[in-house]
């Protein structure tokens, strides 16, 4: 399996399937790249080189037990992006991944970038302060790790209920799309996931934002219970200097996974704009 060495020693999974512009994409918590799969077939086929990985102690990568932080996150994007020299690069970050790409393009800069997306995206950031009064409690998140800590496969499983929406009036469960996320998140590390819940509720990205200097799409589902959009995507398209916002009604938080038939062919539109 490809892997990349990152600056401190920690091998990391990841897929690059085709030719043409990049489209790389980092994936949300707990889950790992296969949460892209429908997201890389359907941009391979419109001739798009797609590549997905792994994010430290998640999925196929290395479970060390330290680094589990936004600038090891993006420090370890740009291993990827330097060991695949890649130009001209989509970076597409979902949830948790939202903030690596973030944090990425402030903390390494955009000449390889071309655009951005934020996809149901933790940025600016979650947890209640004086500059975001209608965050989320910080206990709710020391809960949250004990549960992992204590059980997390049924974390796991109960956590992916409003992940998806299946918690909402009306809407049906998906056993395989829940059995693929539970799937997915098992394959990864105790202790990445653990420490990754304060890296994606706790980091605040209000600095990382104006500095990315490319255009951006700035996606959010309006029924987002993980990351509301009042606190996420709203906040993080005044922050942007170059920015599209699209909220779509009745959407959750794994959005791209379960409705990418609408999401995919806004996203090609935004990319060969």
């Amino acid at each position: 399996m490809p892997h990349v060495t990152t600056d401190d020693g920690v091998d990391i999974f990841y897929k690059d399937w085709g030719t043409g512009q990049p489209i790389v994409f980092s994936h949300g918590w707990p889950l790992s790249a296969d949460a892209w799969d429908p997201q890389m077939m359907y941009f391979l086929a419109h001739g798009y080189r797609v590549i997905a990985h792994d994010r430290r102690g998640h999925g196929r990568s290395e479970q060390v037990a330290d680094g589990h932080d936004m600038d090891h996150y993006a420090d370890d994007l740009a291993a990827l992006v330097r060991h695949l020299d890649l130009r001209d690069a989509i970076h597409v970050g979902h949830s948790t991944g939202g903030g690596e790409v973030a944090r990425y393009l402030s903390r390494h800069g955009t000449a390889r970038a071309s655009k951005a997306v934020l996809l149901s995206a933790v940025t600016p950031g979650l947890t209640r302060s004086e500059n975001n009064p209608h965050g989320q409690p910080v206990a709710m998140y020391d809960l949250f790790q004990q549960q992992v800590a204590e059980n997390r496969a049924t974390a796991y499983r109960h956590a992916a209920i409003p992940f998806y929406g299946y918690d909402l009036p009306g809407v049906m469960p998906s056993h395989p799309v829940l059995d693929n996320h539970w799937r997915q998140a098992m394959m990864g590390s105790v202790k990445a996931h653990h420490d990754c819940i304060v890296a994606f509720s706790k980091t605040d990205f209000t600095a990382d934002l104006p500095a990315i200097d490319v255009p951006a799409l700035v996606l959010h589902g309006g029924a987002d219970q993980v990351a509301p959009a009042r606190i996420t995507a709203e906040r993080a398209a005044a922050l942007l200097p170059d920015a599209t916002l699209k909220i779509y009604p009745g959407f959750p938080h794994g959005m791209p996974i379960i409705k990418g038939a609408v999401i995919d062919p806004d996203l090609l539109e935004f990319f060969r704009d």
